[in-house]
C-alpha cells in the first residue's frame, strides 16, 4: 500500500496536467479556426494580389524563427521556463491584437485599403517574434511530460483535441466573416483576445501543478537512452530530417493559400462561403482523424513507416483537385490531404522528440517549429504566389489553369522531399 499511494498520486497529477493542457490546446485552435480561415480571402480583397496575401504568413514565420533560435529558445533551455514563457506570451499578444484592429480599423476607413492590409501583416509580424516564445514553451513542455512509449499517443491525442478545435473555429468563423464585416468591425478581433485571455487563466492555474522536477524520473530513461548512443550521429540524423522535410513543407503548403483562392474563383468552382467552410472542415475532419490513429499507430509499428503513409497522401492528393468539381467529391480530396498533414505534424514532432536531448529542447524543437513555420505562407510567396501570377499575368493563363498548375508543382516537390527522408533517413542504419 505505501508503494501504491505515491504511483496513485502521481497518475492523478499526469491526467490533471493531460486534461489542462488538452483543454488550452482546444482553446488555441478554436482561436486560430475562427481568426485565419478567412483572413487570406479578407487580405486578398483588401489588397488584390496573391504574392502579398501570402506575405502574412511569410513575414509571420520570420518573425517567429528569429524570436525561437535566437533568444526563447536559449531562455527556455536555461532557465527550464515552459509554462512562463507560454503566459507571457499569449498576453502580448491579446494587447497586439487590440492595437492591430484599432490601426487597420482607421486606415480602412480612411480609405487606404492596401494599406489596412499592411497593417495587419506587419502588426501581426512583429507580435510573433515576440508570441513564439510561447510556442518554444509548449513544445519543450509536451515532451517533459511524455515518455517515448506514450508520446505518440499523448500528442496524437492533443492533435485530435486541436483539430476538433480548429473545426469549430472553422464552423463558426463561416457565420462571423459575412463579406469581411467579422474583421471590419472588429467581432474576430475581440472574439480571438476574449480565447487567449482564457489560455492565459488556464495556463496560471496548470503552471502551479506543473513542476519539472516531477517529471525527472520519466526523463531519466530517455536521457540514459540518448547518452549511449553517439550525440554527433544523433544530431546529424536529426538535422537530415530536417532538411527533408523543408522540401516537403514547402512544396505540400505552397498551395494552401492559393487553394482558398480557387475554390472562390468565379469561373472555376464558385464555391460560397459556407460551402467553402464545408471543405475546409473536411480538412479538418480528416486531420481529427489522423491525429488520433497516426501517434498511436507510430508508438506500435514505428515513426517512419506512419510518416511515409502521409508523405504519400501529400503527394497525390493535390493531383485531384482540378476533377473535384462539386463540394462533397472537394471535400472528400481535401479531407485526406488533412489526414497527410496532420499525419506528418503528430509524428513528425514525436520523431523529433525522440531525437532531441532533454538539454536541448529549446533550441532544438524551436528548430522543427521553424521548419514547420514554413506552412504559414513562406512557401506560398517563394512558390505558389509568384508561379500563379507569372501564369496569369506574363503568360496570359486563366486563374484556374495557373492555380492547377501549382497544384501539380506541389506534388513534385513534396516528391523530391519524401525520396530525400527515405534515402537519408528511413534507410539508414538505425544508431
Amino acid at each position: 500500500m505505501e508503494r501504491t499511494k505515491p504511483n496513485d498520486e502521481k497518475r492523478t497529477f499526469f491526467k490533471r496536467t493531460y486534461f489542462n493542457l488538452s483543454v488550452f490546446q482546444f482553446i488555441t485552435f478554436l482561436r486560430r479556426g475562427v481568426f485565419y480561415t478567412f483572413m487570406i480571402p479578407y487580405l486578398h480583397m483588401l489588397m488584390g494580389t496573391v504574392t502579398w496575401t501570402a506575405a502574412l504568413g511569410t513575414l509571420n514565420m520570420i518573425g517567429s524563427s528569429l524570436g525561437q533560435n535566437l533568444l526563447w529558445g536559449r531562455i527556455c533551455d536555461k532557465y527550464k521556463a515552459r509554462t512562463k514563457l507560454i503566459i507571457s506570451g499569449e498576453m502580448i499578444a491579446a494587447v497586439t491584437y487590440v492595437l492591430v484592429f484599432l490601426i487597420h480599423r482607421f486606415l480602412r476607413d480612411s480609405g487606404n485599403n492596401f494599406n489596412a492590409g499592411l497593417s495587419i501583416i506587419f502588426g501581426l509580424s512583429i507580435l510573433e517574434f515576440f508570441w513564439s516564445m510561447s510556442d518554444v514553451g509548449w513544445a519543450a513542455l509536451l515532451t517533459d511530460v511524455t515518455t517515448p512509449q506514450i508520446r505518440g499517443r499523448v500528442i496524437g491525442t492533443l492533435n485530435f483535441i486541436a483539430s476538433v478545435g480548429r473545426m469549430t473555429g472553422v464552423l463558426y468563423s463561416g457565420f462571423l466573416y459575412n463579406d469581411g464585416e467579422g474583421f471590419l468591425n472588429g467581432t474576430i478581433f475581440y472574439i480571438v483576445i476574449a480565447l487567449l485571455l482564457a489560455g492565459v487563466s488556464l495556463m496560471v492555474f496548470t503552471s502551479r501543478r506543473i513542476k519539472t522536477d516531477m517529471t525527472e524520473e520519466q526523463c531519466t530513461q530517455t536521457t540514459a537512452k540518448q547518452d549511449s548512443l553517439s550525440n554527433r550521429q544523433n544530431e546529424r540524423k536529426y538535422w537530415m530530417f530536417l532538411i527533408s522535410l523543408i522540401v516537403m513543407v514547402l512544396g505540400a503548403a505552397s498551395i494552401s493559400q492559393i487553394f482558398l483562392l480557387f475554390l472562390q474563383l468565379p469561373n472555376g468552382l464558385n464555391f460560397s462561403d459556407p460551402q467553402m467552410t464545408l471543405v475546409v472542415s473536411a480538412w479538418t475532419v480528416g486531420g481529427m482523424i489522423a491525429s488520433l490513429g497516426a501517434g498511436r499507430l507510430s508508438d506500435r509499428f514505428g515513426r517512419l513507416k506512419v510518416l511515409l503513409f502521409g508523405l504519400s497522401l501529400a503527394i497525390v492528393t493535390p493531383l485531384f483537385y482540378s476533377f473535384a468539381s462539386s463540394v462533397p467529391l472537394m471535400s472528400f480530396v481535401y479531407g485526406l490531404n488533412g489526414v497527410s498533414f496532420w499525419t506528418i505534424q503528430t509524428v513528425g514532432f514525436v520523431f523529433a522528440g525522440d531525437m532531441i536531448p532533454k538539454d536541448k529542447r529549446g533550441r532544438l524543437l524551436g528548430r522543427y517549429n521553424t521548419v514547420m513555420a514554413l506552412s504559414w505562407g513562406p512557401a506560398g510567396i517563394l512558390i505558389g504566389g509568384p508561379l500563379a501570377d507569372l501564369q496569369v499575368g506574363r503568360l496570359g493563363l486563366s486563374p484556374f489553369t495557373a492555380y492547377v498548375n501549382v497544384f501539380y508543382a506541389s506534388s513534385i516537390i513534396v516528391l523530391i522531399g519524401t525520396v530525400l527522408f527515405a534515402i537519408k533517413i528511413a534507410r539508414a542504419k538505425p544508431q
